[in-house]
């Protein structure tokens, strides 16, 4: 062998880089709200806990980055994890009126949002979205919202009073069907519950995968393309990791597909 065969022979197995512990995925995360630093205080640290307890590192972009200093940050990521809210998206961006019953939107963490969809879509970087940013997501992708749910005999609102609130029946042959069952044991699974909105009809690129199983609110999508993972459910899981098996799958689902993410020229991409 010449030297240089012989270096890159080293490199690659005995000493160099086969050898070398495997990084941790990089996945971003906005703060939750961009005007509430108790709730960022309270919410924030359960979803990094389970980023990294699934083998990712979370990456965290404040509420006032710039466009710019956003664009820096997710270049470095390979997946983007969108947190509840206690704000609620516009209903101008879906064409609808106001109810008396939604929250001020959140502009800050709204725009965080768009830009990370935009670079995710654009480079096929996997996709969590969690209560608010299964909405935020759905709208995103022209999809609109039920803005108030009420009178359904389910309390959708019960937070933390409940840690399952109520059962969810998953699409047969989804892709949250193939991370559910082997922790679930079948395709009713129960879940916590802390929102009063909830997708109406899904946006463009994106199926209903699971409903509540009494009053029928959709519970969770996903995106319809099979190589890009995109995936977003209307309850916490990052509450219930420790408790049950179905909240560490998804999870670990996610990171995994954060993992096997490569690169790809944003000409192939579909917006």
């Amino acid at each position: 062998m010449t030297l240089l065969a012989n270096f890159v022979s080293f490199v690659l197995t005995e000493g160099g880089l086969l050898n070398w512990p495997r990084m941790r995925p990089r996945i971003a995360i906005p703060v939750p709200t961009s005007n509430k630093a108790e709730y960022n205080q309270r919410s924030l640290p359960p979803y990094l806990e389970c980023i990294e307890a699934a083998g990712g590192e979370a990456v965290i972009i404040p509420a006032e980055a710039t466009p710019t200093e956003v664009a820096k940050l997710v270049t470095s990521c390979q997946g983007v994890l969108l947190p509840g809210s206690p704000a609620d998206v516009d209903p101008q961006k879906y064409g609808a009126e106001r109810d008396p019953h939604t929250a001020p939107a959140d502009p800050g963490r709204d725009n965080v949002d768009e830009l990370l969809l935009q670079d995710a879509h654009n480079l096929h970087k996997p996709i969590l979205g969690i209560c608010y940013g299964l909405q935020s997501l759905n709208v995103w992708r022209t999809g609109t919202l039920v803005q108030h749910i009420a009178n359904t005999g389910v309390d959708h609102g019960i937070g933390r009073k409940a840690e399952f609130a109520h059962g969810i029946q998953v699409e047969p042959g989804s892709k949250l069907a193939e991370i559910l069952l082997p922790g679930a044991g079948g395709l009713d699974v129960p879940v916590n519950s802390s929102h009063h909105q909830a997708a109406e009809r899904a946006g463009d690129g994106l199926r209903v995968v699971a409903r509540s199983a009494t009053d029928g609110v959709i519970e969770a999508i996903e995106g319809i393309s099979p190589d890009h993972f995109v995936l977003a459910v209307q309850w916490h899981p990052e509450r219930t990791y420790y408790l049950d098996e179905p909240s560490k799958a998804i999870f670990r689902a996610f990171v995994q597909a954060v993992k096997q993410w490569k690169p790809r020229e944003v000409s192939e991409s579909v917006g």
